[in-house]
């Protein structure tokens, strides 16, 4: 009966884009309305061409893969489920002595290990806009993944936040494709430098956690994305990990114009591997397949963790060709011998999974899995199952410096910041974003695991992106330290209920200065934490957070606000506050977050940092100036969300519209200032992107010199970075909406106390681009600003 039913998916797949899976009866068709949305069927899935810096290690799989049988090859390709060491195994081959792959989460460390470090998270390492930075914390904690034998590591994460209030927005690089490509490519080349398997997801068009879809979700959505919008936003990021060499993408689990987007062959077949030349592997997002067929011949290379779906049927099958559990397995074998799958299509599979393991060079002396997901403890069901393996190093200081280097300098009234000790005899602490989680920092009063509450400070999310802190300096431990250690007799008290105003007013009437923590957290829609199912209801401060600073502000002149928080906060309600003098927008920073704000608020801390940080996003003055919103509730089987946006994401919605946010994206203040003159531009033809493999256009870019002029009482870095608005000139486009302005490419700009520096903007280009992909991503024309607050360092 399955395989009948699977013949006719078969029969359909080859005929007419109107599906149906097994599972859910949900249609892979539009419903009326959105029929010009139905994602176009690409067949058949290209072979790895095994080319350029990958020819060595796809001709060594695919000699490896001559020697298996079909139950061996299905093993590589089909996961063993989820109550094993790692969050994702695939099966081995006991014969040729291939011991099999571990993939484990997450963007931010080893998830579930012990003796492994919490990193700041992705938006704190692009708001660094420090490209430095950003690769040393991708080695890092690949360096980590390693040392627990981690073979994939499920990060980086490089969605686009199209939603302020996503859910998962904290895992990615921010709103703009270019700062995004370049801290995805830069954390790729950072983690596969050290023989990591690094995985880019969520493929694609996975933007927010409502109705985000499963094996056994109810509803699924459909993000209806048009070509142009696809190619120069989404797809941006992607493009430039596969220029990079990833070797691993994971695709998501809802459906991108009407179709599932692991069984998309549009996506998978004729994007990914096709106009990109993707040779890696692509995985499914854990239990995100609804049938086997279609994913196979889209394009799908591996079927993870394996089972048909949380709960349903056994969760453990140790040898996956043997499985009945699952879309693939033994199915696979099925599929192959029905004629429903070609064997060349598992060929394929195999030899990208089994090159990208050449490639990285775990075929020689790699780590062994050395930890379990499940647990802590030293055995499980009297077997060693964890090693107790330290990986940490001295990460604690690349992650102390990001976390300074990622907060950002909102606002600062005459030098309200940076703190000197010997000028304070009282300070005030207030909020418990200030003090220690009550039960530990990796547990909550609800029994959660993956940080599902908000208790005490704030330094990551909740959901499968989290890492388990081995341990966590608060805040108020920090700043307590710091100042005895100068100044013993300078009074720190601190008030951590956010909720008692009168003890806050009674510390805060005493109090020089006072310093206030406030916070907002998001995560994964598996965990519902104070009603925020994964994406936040609102963008306003948690637990009372506004009433918080304004009881302090009321009776403290000298008010500074730290945030630590996930994404945009509406601020209209204080920031105007006259005694709100400054405000640190700190992000989720780690593990040292405490360390890292006293390096940001005291001028006397050792590792004293001058704020250069940047916003990779922008922060509106109400959530209706935002260009899209979370789709909340729906009564349809397959909600539909349509981007009707386009290419106008984050600021250049705000450009286009003319709406003035609070602040904008790339905005970010500094104690030192800057001045720019001698702008000079300087535009070149260029015949180095082509249109297609026949036809090349010549384009226009634009190199810019500026010196810079500083003038301040300490040596700084500034970011300074170009903006190029332009018009595509293909008349088969010449009705698509005109991106208001897009991040072209920047370089920092530096000088030592009343020193001038000069720098220049290299050329940069559509990453689609130089690998072939739609005319209109090439800029026959430019119009060139200049902007103080955007660049890149390098």
């Amino acid at each position: 009966m399955l395989r009948a039913h699977r013949s006719l998916l078969i029969v359909a797949l080859l005929t007419v884009p109107v599906l149906c899976d097994v599972t859910t009866g949900i249609p892979d068709a539009a419903p009326p309305g959105y029929e010009e949305w139905i994602s176009p069927i690409v067949l058949p899935a290209p072979a790895v061409k095994g080319t350029g810096d990958w020819a060595s290690a796809v001709a060594r799989a695919r000699i490896f893969v001559k020697g298996l049988t079909l139950p061996e090859k299905v093993n590589v390709t089909t996961g063993v489920d989820v109550l094993n060491r790692c969050v994702g195994n695939t099966g081995t081959i006991s014969r040729l002595k291939w011991p099999g792959l571990c993939l484990e989460d997450s963007p931010l460390g080893v998830r579930f290990a012990d003796f492994a470090s919490a990193f700041p998270a992705p938006i704190n390492a692009a708001a660094t806009w420090d490209v430095d930075l950003i690769r040393a914390r991708g080695v890092a904690m690949a360096e980590e993944h390693r040392g627990k034998g981690v073979n994939v590591a499920l990060g980086p994460m490089t969605n686009m936040g199209r939603v302020a209030a996503g859910g998962r927005n904290w895992e990615g690089f921010g709103g703009d494709p270019f700062l995004s490509g370049v801290a995805t490519a830069a954390t790729v080349e950072g983690m596969q430098s050290v023989n990591v398997i690094a995985t880019v997801k969520h493929f694609i068009g996975n933007e927010q956690e409502h109705y985000r879809g499963g094996n056994e979700a109810p509803q699924v959505q459909s993000s209806n994305i048009d070509d142009k919008t696809m190619h120069e936003v989404y797809l941006w990021p992607f493009a430039e990990a596969v220029k990079a060499g990833v070797a691993s993408v994971m695709c998501s689990y809802q459906f991108v114009n009407q179709t599932q987007t692991c069984q998309n062959s549009k996506l998978i077949n004729g994007i990914l591997k096709g106009e990109l030349g993707f040779q890696g592997f692509i995985m499914s997002d854990w239990a995100a397949m609804i049938n086997g067929v279609q994913p196979a011949l889209a394009g799908l290379d591996m079927n993870m963790p394996g089972f048909l779906g949380y709960g349903v049927g056994p969760q453990d099958d140790p040898d996956p060709s043997k499985a009945t559990n699952s879309w693939w397995g033994h199915a696979l074998i099925d599929m192959v011998n029905n004629g429903s799958v070609p064997e060349a299509r598992i060929d394929d599979m195999v030899t990208r999974t089994i090159a990208a393991w050449y490639k990285l060079g775990q075929d020689k002396n790699y780590p062994h899995v050395s930890f379990s997901q499940l647990t802590q403890a030293t055995y499980l069901d009297g077997e060693l199952v964890n090693e107790h393996v330290n990986v940490q190093g001295d990460h604690y200081k690349l992650i102390r410096e990001i976390g300074a280097a990622s907060t950002i300098l909102l606002k600062n009234v005459k030098n309200a910041l940076p703190l000197r000790v010997k000028k304070l005899k009282r300070i005030g602490i207030f909020g418990s974003d200030a003090g220690p989680h009550p039960v530990g920092p990796n547990a909550c009063s609800n029994g959660e695991r993956d940080k599902g509450c908000a208790e005490g400070t704030l330094a990551m999310g909740w959901g499968s992106g989290t890492a388990n802190f081995p341990y966590l300096v608060d805040p108020l431990a920090a700043i307590n330290h710091h100042i005895q250690s100068i100044d013993p007799t300078v009074v720190t008290e601190g008030v951590l209920d956010n909720y008692n105003l009168a003890a806050q007013t009674t510390v805060a009437t005493l109090a020089d200065t006072c310093i206030v923590f406030v916070n907002a957290d998001s995560g994964e829609q598996y965990l519902t934490v104070d009603g925020n199912e994964g994406d936040r209801n609102n963008l306003t401060l948690w637990n009372n957070g506004e009433q918080l600073i304004l009881n302090v502000a009321a009776s403290c002149a000298n008010t500074v606000v730290v945030q630590h928080v996930v994404g945009p906060v509406l601020v209209e309600s204080w920031i105007d506050h006259p005694n709100v003098t400054a405000v640190l927008h700190a992000g989720i920073p780690g593990q040292e977050t405490g360390n890292a704000i006293v390096d940001v608020l005291f001028a006397d801390s050792p590792h004293a940092t001058n704020p250069s940080a940047r916003l990779p996003y922008t922060i509106a003055r109400k959530r209706g100036d935002y260009p899209a919103d979370v789709l909340y509730h729906s009564e349809e089987r397959v909600p539909q969300i349509t981007y009707k946006e386009g290419v106008n994401v984050d600021y250049r919605w705000f450009d286009v519209r003319g709406v003035e946010p609070r602040f904008e994206f790339g905005f970010g203040l500094s104690y030192t200032e800057f001045e720019y003159d001698g702008l000079r531009v300087r535009v070149e033809q260029s015949h180095r992107l082509r249109r297609s493999e026949e036809e090349r256009e010549s384009v226009l870019q634009a190199f810019v010199g500026s010196g810079g002029a500083a003038s301040s009482t300490a040596a700084h870095s500034s970011v300074s970075g170009l903006h190029i608005a332009s018009v595509p000139s293909s008349a088969t486009h010449s009705s698509v909406s005109v991106s208001a302005s897009a991040i072209s490419t920047s370089a920092s700009v530096s000088a030592s106390a009343n020193a001038t520096t000069t720098t220049n903007f290299p050329p940069s280009a559509s990453p689609v681009a130089d690998i072939g992909g739609p005319a209109f991503l090439y800029r026959p024309a430019a119009t060139v600003s200049f902007t103080r607050a955007l660049a890149l360092k390098y």
